[in-house]
């Protein structure tokens, strides 16, 4: 069965994606081609399917693409450093995983039955991935406007949201919470163990756990900044923590 037989079979599936996606697909065949894993690949060879990996490498730059030029007409008096953290903190693993899992992507992945049976459909990698593949196949089907569209409507709630003087200080947060995920280790907890001073200049206090142990502790104006310089000092103190 060829990618375009099959995407007639799941076309109930993929139009339940589409809702969820917000666009709606002139060529399904692209958004099947963008939900299938190598390894869906692998276990049928010969069959004529084609994995996901050249719309993953164009959704990427589109994506940053995109982001950036949103970034620079929201921020113009930002330098270049200030906005690569921006870009950074937007199109991260972290962000781009929570937005994948946000309209259950994973239930529509094409994986082999091994990756199947070893969670496939929560792997982080394989969701930033196929998320970032869907943003190829979207910049294909409908140009530039479907896929600036669909990044803003997507991507640009985090940007509203966003803390950027916290950011350009330094997400130490997002960085630790990023390379413990890639170690297999359970997201860092952040305690506030004391708070110093009269309320108008209160100082705070938090330590940072992980595993259920005590790796780092630092103080600061407000409960955001110490755990930023909690998260700071867990960094610095990873590398004996991994050993």
């Amino acid at each position: 069965m060829s990618d375009l037989q099959e995407t007639s079979h799941m076309a109930p599936a993929v139009s339940a994606l589409e809702e969820r996606l917000g666009y709606r697909f002139h060529d399904r065949e692209l958004l099947t081609r963008a939900l299938t894993h190598r390894s869906y690949v692998n276990e049928h060879e010969g069959e004529g399917y084609t994995h996901n990996e050249s719309l993953e490498f164009l959704g990427d730059a589109v994506l940053g693409f995109v982001v950036s030029a949103r970034i620079c007409r929201r921020f113009p008096d930002l330098n270049e450093g200030e906005l690569s953290k921006i870009k950074a903190y937007l199109v991260s693993a972290v962000n781009l995983f929570l937005l994948a899992e946000d309209i259950h992507l994973g239930e529509f992945l094409r994986l082999s039955r091994g990756e199947e049976k070893t969670g496939g459909r929560k792997k982080r990698a394989i969701l930033v991935d196929a998320y970032e593949a869907v943003i190829g196949a979207v910049y294909l089907d409908g140009g530039v406007e479907a896929a600036t569209a669909f990044v803003e409507t997507h991507v640009g709630p985090l940007l509203e949201a966003l803390d950027v003087r916290e950011l350009t200080y330094g997400d130490y947060k997002s960085s630790l919470q990023e390379q413990l995920h890639d170690l297999g280790y359970p997201e860092p907890v952040y305690r506030v163990i004391d708070e110093v001073g009269p309320d108008h200049k209160k100082t705070f206090v938090v330590e940072v756990l992980i595993r259920d142990q005590v790796v780092a502790q630092a103080s600061g104006r407000t409960k955001k900044e110490a755990q930023q310089a909690a998260a700071r000092r867990a960094l610095e103190a990873l590398p004996g923590i991994r050993a």
